[in-house]
């Protein structure tokens, strides 16, 4: 998520751009760098939508199949190159859908903050259809850009209860709030902090309607020392949420690397069972 000075100059350069300045948070690659098969996984392509054609990875779960997750990545490349964050959970019983947005991989279309939240309508859709018969649980998991979209679909969604659970790591609690700080830290964008934020679009600000999702159990994820999004932002999430929720903030570790660590996982899977056994069903 707008890594170091050079990413800050190109948000510069894109905010004095007269065109809408909320494509500053994407950062798509068209080209996959691997597919799960290098990692040793099996899946399947699955293409959705009678509209541009959406792509995902479905990694079936190993052994019994727990639930099944709705796995969104963040800001920049496509999920090739984030397929690693979830790639450990097949082994421990869980399926996985990496779904790339419009524009990103092999995802057709051009990525709007609009067209992101109803491409998770439509992955959800399809996950509800596919597990449903199964009568699986299906969680929502984002991370960074994904996390703040998917707590925006979610609580879209909420009437419905799609999800036993929706989990964030590393989401921003608003696209101003974020860009803001970043501006900050450059001389010349900090002079020019307040007429650019007003381009940016805050009909999608996960903060505004994250208290929506409740009943659904939330659970928000940070590094203490993320140094692109700080902690501050799912803070401030958690105490606009409304119970059931939860808050971990993992010592030490940075943007979207709360997981990483074998304890970490394994709370991960335990707070997954959990909420599989008490949870709704799609």
């Amino acid at each position: 998520m707008l890594h170091g000075p050079t990413r800050t100059l190109a948000l510069l350069v894109l905010l004095l751009m007269p065109a809408g300045c909320t494509s500053v948070f994407f950062h798509p690659l068209r080209k996959h760098v691997q597919t799960p098969q290098d990692l040793g996984l099996a899946y399947e392509d699955v293409y959705l939508s009678e509209g541009p054609r959406i792509h995902g990875w479905y990694l079936p779960a190993q052994g019994t199949h727990r639930a099944t997750i709705l796995f969104l990545h963040g800001n920049a490349e496509n999920i090739s190159t984030h397929i690693n964050s979830v790639a450990w959970l097949p082994q421990v019983g869980f399926a996985v859908f990496a779904l790339d947005y419009r524009g990103f991989g092999r995802s057709e279309g051009s990525p709007t903050l609009a067209a992101l939240s109803e491409d998770v309508e439509i992955a959800t859709e399809y996950l509800k259809e596919r597990e449903g018969s199964k009568n699986l649980c299906l969680f929502l998991y984002g991370e960074s850009l994904g996390g703040s979209i998917g707590l925006h679909a979610a609580a879209k969604m909420a009437p419905q209860r799609p999800y036993c659970a929706v989990i964030s790591q590393s989401a921003f609690a608003g696209y101003r709030r974020v860009a803001g700080e970043k501006l900050d830290q450059f001389w010349l964008t900090r002079l020019l902090r307040t007429p650019l934020l007003w381009t940016i679009d805050r009909g999608y600000d996960p903060l505004d309607v994250v208290e929506q999702i409740a009943p659904t159990p939330t659970l928000f994820i940070h590094g203490t020392a993320d140094q692109i999004v700080p902690p501050d932002h799912s803070r401030a999430l958690f105490e606009r949420a409304r119970s059931p929720k939860a808050l971990w903030e993992i010592e030490g570790a940075g943007h979207i690397q709360a997981l990483r660590s074998e304890s970490s996982r394994q709370r991960f899977v335990e707070y997954l069972l959990a909420h599989r056994l008490s949870g709704s069903h799609p």
